[in-house]
């Protein structure tokens, strides 16, 4: 099979309705290794329903997920780290305590909690409570949650929120690099100014369906606010 049948991560056809209502009528994405993909729709469009079908975490009513390359399977989310729906921390744990949790959940050697913590910026967050944290500070520890396995494919629900410019530019960079390892990184982002400096490929849902997939560059021309708008609403580019 290619890579456009069984993609890294993706889907194909997926149909998902609540209470008689179609969010998702046919959607497919292919997420592809070593480029960062920005799932963009206003609120409503069907970006958090397609992201936890694709992690198993809902049913579809009809279609395909595809994980690794393979028809999707719950061995292959070992390989996966993912931040859906904002962090879901202890709050009366500090950071590291909450990571150490999740170190023995996995498996993972204590030895990377120290290390995912100084990727995140958190080295010296001391004993400090989660509750006790800012936004940002909350941010930054659910990445390293979703880095502490050093998964292949990496699943972010809106994760510059709460994040300062400098926050914001330091997880642009580690996400770029973790592309450039060849990761597959797929976002969700409502901040198309910082999309336009951190995604490779978009995909655009309006209503439920995928209007756009594909480069960043031959969607937006310049002017994602415009290209995007045009897109979701019908304005006129």
């Amino acid at each position: 099979m290619s890579e456009e049948d069984h993609p890294t991560l993706g889907c194909r056809g997926l149909v998902k309705s609540f209470g008689g209502q179609r969010v998702l009528d046919g959607v497919g994405l292919r997420v592809r290794p070593g480029r960062v993909y920005a799932l963009l729709g206003r609120n409503g469009a069907g970006k958090s329903t397609t992201i936890k079908i694709m992690l198993g975490l809902l049913d579809a009513d009809a279609g395909e997920t595809y994980l690794l390359g393979r028809p999707f399977a719950r061995a292959a989310l070992a390989q996966v780290g993912a931040s859906i729906d904002g962090p879901a921390l202890y709050g009366h744990l500090s950071a590291r305590e909450n990571l150490l949790v999740h170190a023995r959940l996995t498996g993972v050697d204590a030895a990377r909690v120290d290390e995912v913590l100084a990727i995140v910026g958190l080295p010296s967050a001391g004993r400090k409570r989660a509750r006790a944290f800012s936004t940002g500070m909350k941010a930054r520890l659910a990445l390293a949650i979703a880095l502490l396995t050093d998964p292949e494919v990496l699943v972010l629900d809106e994760p510059q929120n709460g994040l300062d410019p400098e926050g914001i530019i330091e997880l642009r960079r580690l996400i770029r690099a973790l592309a450039a390892a060849g990761r597959t990184v797929l976002i969700s982002s409502h901040q198309l100014g910082e999309v336009t400096h951190l995604a490779d490929d978009i995909g655009v849902l309006a209503s439920g369906r995928l209007v756009y997939e594909g480069p960043l560059a031959d969607f937006a021309h310049g002017d994602l606010e415009q290209a995007y708008l045009a897109a979701t609403t019908g304005a006129s580019r």
